[in-house]
């Protein structure tokens, strides 16, 4: 690591039992959620603002998840009434339960405006059958023919599966916003290529940050392609983001992530961040001499077998990074008689 940088360190070794909460810094507790795939959970936290709670996103929704948030309520949170909740991005792990929040405990929600309209677009696009743009999407990327068979035979993923439906009505934060919560103001920065319009809030009397999914330690947040936009290029808007926020972070900071533990060290996880990305972009371009497909690009860009869940996160981040080089005029892009774009480097010596 870079000598300018500070290492990274986890104040809090062991995460919050399911059910319990851990104090992380006064009036913020912090709770975990289960999730069925291989990162098995993700962060929560509540805020104590006096007269109630603000709660930071709120995991899957489901019969367990309810279950789960009503043990919260009861014991970790103390019966106090839960007044807003703000969702840092439209992800289900994060707004599963926002809606359940406002029909049932009739809050308010907090959110940027992007991340509530892919929130409420998505939970009422609900398909019976695959459409036929994704199916496409899905061979234009190589996809393993056994994997394409078991999807189109098993159905398509319906977000409204597992987020609550959300009731009209929120209150939009953006880019420099200042909130006041139990005596401390966050200003609200903005970040993108996991979500768009991520909303991480940064205190201004201490230094501390809830961060979402934006910056995660030991882990990168998953920058992807998808069908609805696929000529987008995500890992760009990631990099500007990455690097924006490294201008304001100091090594004080104590960062709340959405997923693993909380942290210290920010300047040098950003960098890490960033440089992670430059360096599979590097190695992709020499790999690219030859014609491959964006699943033929997985060992290189992730040195690990991919596969089960994995497998679809890892198909749509191939596709940025392709298609960042593309936009770069790096590489050209030629469809096949299947359907399957082949990608090859301009410097093919």
């Amino acid at each position: 690591m870079n000598k300018m940088f500070g290492n990274i360190e986890f104040p809090f070794a062991t995460p919050p039992e399911e059910g319990e909460a851990i104090e992380v810094a006064k009036g913020i507790l912090w709770m975990r959620l289960p999730l069925p795939m291989a990162l098995n959970h993700v962060n929560v936290y509540a805020l104590d603002d006096g007269d109630g709670w603000i709660i930071i996103d709120t995991g899957y929704h489901s019969k367990r998840g309810v279950k789960l948030w009503e043990t919260l309520l009861a014991g970790p949170l103390k019966a106090k009434p839960v007044k807003k909740v703000l969702m840092t991005h439209h992800h289900p792990d994060h707004i599963g339960n926002v809606g359940w929040f406002q029909k049932h405990h009739n809050v308010e929600l907090i959110s940027t405006r992007t991340a509530w309209l892919y929130s409420r677009m998505m939970t009422l696009d609900v398909q019976v059958e695959w459409p036929e743009e994704l199916a496409a999407f899905y061979k234009s990327t190589g996809m393993d023919q056994a994997i394409y068979d078991g999807r189109m035979k098993n159905g398509p993923f319906n977000y409204a599966d597992i987020v609550h439906h959300m009731p009209l009505g929120f209150t939009r934060i953006k880019q420099d916003d200042v909130l006041a919560i139990g005596g401390r103001t966050w200003t609200v920065h903005i970040g993108n290529g996991h979500a768009p319009a991520h909303a991480t809030l940064w205190c201004n009397e201490e230094p501390l940050v809830i961060a979402g999914d934006q910056i995660l330690p030991g882990i990168s947040s998953n920058v992807g392609v998808y069908a609805t936009e696929p000529d987008a290029d995500p890992l760009a808007e990631w990099l500007e983001s990455c690097t924006r926020l490294s201008g304001i972070a100091s090594e004080d900071h104590l960062v709340f992530p959405g997923h693993k533990l909380p942290f210290t060290g920010l300047p040098a996880r950003l960098h890490q961040l960033i440089e992670n990305h430059h360096g599979g972009l590097a190695r992709l371009e020499v790999f690219l001499k030859e014609p491959r497909t964006a699943v033929d690009c997985f060992p290189l860009l992730f040195k690990r077998k991919i596969e089960g869940s994995n497998y679809g996160l890892a198909m749509v981040e191939a596709m940025a990074h392709l298609n960042h080089l593309l936009l770069a005029d790096k590489i050209t892009r030629t469809a096949g008689k299947d359907g399957v774009w082949m990608w090859q480097s301009n410097d093919r010596m």
